[in-house]
């Protein structure tokens, strides 16, 4: 076999691997170091590299991000954040129908803003929420829907993990990557909440209904969420401020919710104990899957397929919109089997070499950030894709309601992400006019 034709063969054995339910980290290592053993014929250029490649990945700076983000999601739920940003969505538009599962979709969006995880954003919300869902008559196909949509917002409004994970891999700047984000961040929340306008007037007897709050019990609901706020505005706008970077910005961050859920009675020697050992074995988690896909990487870049393919892509005369959208198309597919950062780790050292080179009639940078954030948003439709979407399954899990429920009341949230990607798609200047404003 020739080293291209290794490259090829090493995509089905590592599905294999994943289905075989070996960790996705695992897999890639393994492949990747199997994959340039084969390819160069000797063990000794791949024992150096175990030394070398583990001390250039994890010395990099910009993954500190990483575990500061995480644990500003901790201390968050730990303060009780997410809970009264549900409340006061709740006070606001309750009273609407099909308002509670409105709320719950703005108070993802509010939790995601402080978050940076799509399944964190999910089980959390789904603790708040799912109670109050049925509570008011909500059937377990919307209740169940609605969460597990809404779990994806926290992942794609800024700061997300992913993000800083592709800014890395394409060598992006993080804050424009993050500005970039904010109003397909905004469009993805306005979007559920029309369906399920839609789906409750198709529907009615699914949504139950309450009374509205006065007027001063909402005014007081807002007031509760102001912690969100500070660390919203005191993270993102100190970035674009120029008061302190990216990383610098997580580390204000997760002192100051820190420093809210102590205030609140939340966090105590016990519960910080727990918020920093469950960041250190997510943060591991994530290293690992960086790991394992450098290495995979690396395999791949040996076996010259990126480079290949890229040429091959170029030189073919097809239209750059065809071969995006079979990118997209890819990635939607993918993103049923695979969690976003894995998939993000795997692919995009192959297709960004490809997307960089054909003409959408932008700059560069313009490109590589538009393409980051059209990525990231197909890949977490994913996350919500019958009938192995992991949010599906997160959200089921908790809610112990049949799966085919869940199914049902996911598919007018996918329906909204495929119109709005297509969106996305079509008008670029959507994703990069603040960039384009801002600098």
């Amino acid at each position: 076999m020739t080293s291209l034709e290794i490259g090829l063969a090493s995509f089905p054995v590592l599905l294999f691997l994943i289905f075989a339910r070996i960790p996705i980290g695992l897999a890639m290592l393994l492949c990747g170091l199997v994959g340039s053993w084969i390819v160069t014929g000797t063990t000794l250029p791949i024992l150096s590299k175990l030394k070398s490649e583990t001390y250039t990945t994890f010395s990099d700076y910009s993954l500190s991000i990483v575990p500061l983000f995480l644990l500003m999601g901790q201390f968050a739920s730990l303060g009780g954040m997410s809970r009264s940003l549900f409340k006061s969505a709740e006070k606001w538009l309750g009273h609407r129908r099909g308002g509670v599962a409105m709320s719950a979709v703005g108070a993802c969006a509010g939790f995601g803003a402080i978050c940076g995880s799509s399944l964190a954003t999910a089980a959390t919300m789904a603790q708040v929420a799912l109670p109050e869902l049925r509570r008011y008559g909500y059937s377990e196909a919307l209740a169940t829907g609605t969460l597990a949509a809404g779990g994806t917002l926290g992942i794609l409004i800024p700061p997300s993990v992913v993000l800083v994970i592709y800014a890395i891999l394409a060598e992006q700047n993080i804050a424009k990557l993050f500005l970039a984000a904010v109003v397909p961040g905004v469009l993805a929340a306005i979007g559920y909440m029309i369906a399920i306008s839609i789906y409750v007037r198709l529907h009615p007897n699914e949504a139950g209904t309450r009374e509205p709050a006065p007027y001063a019990e909402r005014f007081r609901a807002l007031i509760d969420v102001w912690p969100v706020l500070l660390v919203f505005f005191a993270v993102v706008g100190g970035i674009y401020l120029g008061w302190f970077t990216p990383t610098e910005g997580a580390a204000v961050g997760a002192a100051g919710t820190g420093i809210i859920a102590w205030a609140n009675g939340g966090l105590t020697r016990r519960s910080m104990a727990e918020a920093i050992l469950g960041t250190a074995s997510a943060s591991a988690m994530i290293f690992f899957i960086v790991l394992g896909a450098s290495f995979y990487n690396s395999f791949l870049a040996l076996s010259q397929l990126p480079q290949v393919t890229a040429a091959y892509i170029a030189g073919s005369g097809y239209s750059p919109w065809l071969v995006l959208t079979a990118i997209l198309l890819l990635y939607l597919a993918l993103g049923c089997v695979m969690d976003s950062l894995s998939m993000i780790l795997l692919t995009i050292p192959i297709f960004y070499p490809i997307i960089i080179e054909l003409d959408f009639g932008l700059p560069k940078e313009e490109l590589a950030i538009w393409f980051g954030i059209l990525a990231l948003i197909v890949v977490e439709v994913g996350l919500i894709t019958p009938p192995v979407g992991m949010n599906l399954f997160v959200i089921n899990s908790m809610a112990k309601s049949p799966i085919s429920a869940t199914y049902r009341g996911v598919i007018p949230f996918v329906i909204s992400d495929i119109v709005r990607t297509a969106i996305l798609t079509i008008f670029p200047a959507i994703s990069l006019f603040l960039i384009r404003w801002m600098y």
